[in-house]
């Protein structure tokens, strides 16, 4: 029931851009921080991007720091990655959870609450 739901990935050239959104369903997104993850082929998971519940707050990996923004439009139930000059080291699976987004607390800002959307692959090549 409560479900978050990943969509705009695709192919795309190195230094292009994409703009990946998350919505949610069955719940009140405004009420929560939301994280933006990958999971590279063959690797873990790494958080990349977070924005606080009321926007005020947001945490990048160093990997994505400058190019990566997020940012949420709470009337539509929704956070986005606007992601520019991408990378082929940016190819991977992005997923978006709620989190804390906070790292002043126990898991630092990429510690989440269980709810995960289902993934939209992204694909850096020329």
């Amino acid at each position: 029931q409560l479900q978050l739901v990943e969509s705009g990935g695709g192919l795309v050239q190195p230094g292009g851009s994409l703009r990946l959104s998350c919505v949610a369903s069955g719940f009140t997104l405004d009420q929560y921080a939301i994280g933006w993850f990958r999971q590279a082929p063959g690797k873990g998971r790494e958080g990349v991007s977070c924005i606080s519940n009321d926007g005020t707050n947001t945490h990048h990996a160093a990997s994505v720091k400058g190019r990566f923004t997020i940012s949420r439009d709470d009337a539509k139930n929704t956070v986005y990655l606007q992601m520019s000059g991408l990378k082929p080291e940016d190819t991977a699976v992005y997923y978006c959870a709620t989190v804390t987004c906070n790292r002043r607390v126990p898991g630092g800002p990429w510690a989440d609450f269980g709810i995960w959307g289902q993934g939209t692959q992204v694909t850096v090549s020329s």
